[in-house]
């Protein structure tokens, strides 16, 4: 997994791609986790480079999502494509998780 952030003006936006998995979540909530003691709340995942996600990467969304609720803190989701947005939909995250075309839109919705 590739991880990258960037500070937007209204968010941080955290960049992933590879595979969200067993082996790479640890590293993910490590590093999100980190963002949030660190003062960040507001957050867009963009996930046009990741190619595949587990239940366990599911799990790492929920950890994140947990810790930002009980921060006041928000996240949006952008570029939720193909076998990911299908994991997305049969899983129902869809239905849980604010999601957008584009970063662009997500930190719009933020604003």
């Amino acid at each position: 997994m590739n991880f990258q952030v960037r500070k937007e003006a209204n968010a941080t936006v955290i960049t992933l791609a590879g595979r969200l998995d067993a082996v790479t979540v640890p590293e993910y909530e490590r590093k999100v986790q980190q963002l949030i003691n660190d003062g960040d709340s507001r957050f867009v995942v963009d996930f046009d480079g990741l190619a595949y996600i587990s239940s366990a990467g599911l799990r790492g969304l929920l950890v994140m999502a947990k810790l930002l609720k009980a921060k006041g803190g928000q996240v949006r989701f952008a570029n939720v494509k193909g076998a990911v947005k299908e994991v997305f939909a049969i899983s129902g995250f869809n239905a849980i998780f604010g999601m957008d075309e584009s970063v662009a839109a997500s930190l719009a919705t933020l604003s």
